[in-house]
C-alpha cells in the first residue's frame, strides 16, 4: 500500500467513525426528549381511603404541625371512599418531567419558559415571597443552572397539557396527563396501602419538609414504588387531568415543603387553579397503547 493510499484509508475510517458517533449522539439527544416510562399492568387496585387512613393522616398532621387545621377544615374527608377498580394497562413516566426535558419542548416550539416577574408572582396570592421563587426561575429560555435533572415547576396545567401535545406530535403516541385514578394506581400500587412503601409514614423515603433539603432534588433519589415509579410522593405535587370544580384540577403527591405528611398520601386530593404557576407543582405524563 502506498503512503497516499494509507492516508486516504485512514481518512475514510475516521469519517465513518465520526458518522457513527454523530448518529449515536443524535439518537441520544432524541431519546432525551422522551421521558422514560414504566408499564402499569392491567388489573385491579384499591383506590381512595377509609376512615382509618384519614384518621391516621389527621393525627400525623397534628403531631408535626401542633394544630388541627386539616381536621377542622376536613381536608381528607373529601377523598374517594376506598373501592376496588379494574384498569387496563398503560405507561407512565418514571419520574416527574425534568427541567432538561421541558427545555427541549421550549426550544423546539418557542413556548414561553417558566419565567415570572415579581408582579406576576404576587398576583397569584401565594404565601411565598418572590425571593423564595428565585432558584426556580428560568432565564432567557434556559433552566436554572445545576437543576436540569430537577422536576420542572412554575408550570400551569395548561403548560403541562401543551407539553403532552408536543410530545404526542413528536413521538406518534397519544401522551396526556394522567387522571387521578391512573396516577394513584401507578404511585400506590395494587394493595391500597397509605404510602407506596406501606402504612407508616417514613420521612427517610421521600423529599418532604420533614428532613429537607427544603427544595427540589434530582429525580429518582429515593426507592421506587411498587411499579417502579420515583418521586410519586413528596418532591412536587403533580397536575392531573381530573377536575372536581370548574377551573381547578387535582394535584397529587405532596411536595418538598409539606410535613407530616397526610397530604403526600396517594389517596389525598388537593385542587389548584388551572392557571397557577407554583414552585411546588410539576407533572408527569402517560400514554395508553
Amino acid at each position: 500500500m502506498k503512503f497516499g493510499d494509507s492516508i486516504a484509508s485512514i481518512q475514510k475510517i475516521c469519517a465513518a467513525a465520526c458518522l457513527v458517533a454523530f448518529a449515536g449522539l443524535s439518537s441520544a439527544k432524541a431519546d432525551d426528549a422522551v421521558p422514560e416510562v414504566v408499564e402499569i399492568p392491567t388489573g385491579w387496585f384499591w383506590q381512595g381511603s377509609d376512615s382509618v387512613e384519614r384518621e391516621y393522616a389527621y393525627q400525623i398532621d397534628e403531631q408535626v404541625y401542633g394544630h388541627d387545621i386539616s381536621r377542622r377544615n376536613r381536608w381528607y374527608d373529601i377523598e374517594t371512599d376506598k373501592w376496588r377498580v379494574h384498569l387496563l394497562g398503560y405507561h407512565i413516566s418514571k419520574t416527574p418531567v425534568t427541567n432538561d426535558q421541558y427545555a427541549i419542548f421550549v426550544k423546539e416550539t418557542d413556548y414561553p419558559a417558566p419565567e415570572l416577574s415579581q408582579d406576576e408572582w404576587n398576583r397569584q396570592g401565594l404565601i411565598y415571597n418572590y425571593d423564595t421563587v428565585q432558584p426556580f426561575l428560568w432565564s432567557k429560555g434556559n433552566p436554572p443552572n445545576g437543576r436540569g435533572d430537577h422536576p420542572v415547576v412554575l408550570v400551569s396545567w395548561q403548560d403541562a397539557v401543551a407539553y403532552t401535545e408536543w410530545l404526542s406530535t413528536k413521538t406518534g403516541k397519544k401522551w396526556r396527563l394522567p387522571s387521578e385514578i391512573f396516577w394513584e394506581k401507578a404511585v400506590r400500587g395494587p394493595d391500597g396501602v397509605f404510602y407506596p412503601w406501606g402504612n407508616i409514614f417514613d420521612p427517610e423515603l421521600l423529599n418532604s419538609g420533614d428532613r429537607g433539603p427544603f427544595d427540589t432534588m434530582p429525580v429518582g433519589q429515593f426507592e421506587a414504588g411498587p411499579y417502579g415509579l420515583h418521586d410519586g410522593v413528596g418532591q412536587v405535587f403533580e397536575w392531573t387531568s381530573t377536575s372536581k370544580q370548574a377551573g381547578y384540577r387535582l394535584v397529587k403527591g405532596g411536595s418538598w415543603d409539606d410535613r407530616g405528611c397526610g397530604v403526600c398520601r396517594p389517596a389525598a386530593q388537593h385542587a389548584r387553579p388551572e392557571h397557577l404557576k407554583h414552585i411546588l407543582i410539576g407533572f408527569r405524563v402517560m400514554y395508553i397503547d
